[in-house]
């Protein structure tokens, strides 16, 4: 470990509106669930697959956040 190492707020911040983050995201999810049970069988299944990765698309920027304080 480095001597200058010094812990920052951003990892115990981060982890913590990730998890808070996908909750919201999930009971959303769980929402449509009635509206989108009434679909095709392979409608849904398309649907799940998408509304499954689309939470990925910001998660590269937030975990380079958490580690080093830029969004880049």
């Amino acid at each position: 470990m480095k001597e200058d190492y010094k812990p920052t707020w951003r990892k115990p911040i981060g982890i913590l509106g990730l998890v808070v983050g996908l909750v919201i995201y999930a009971l959303g999810v769980a929402a449509l669930s009635g509206v989108i049970g009434q679909w095709h069988v392979l409608l849904q299944a398309v649907a799940y697959v998408v509304l499954g990765t689309i939470w990925l698309l910001p998660l590269r920027r937030f975990l380079i956040w958490m580690e080093t304080g830029r969004w880049g």
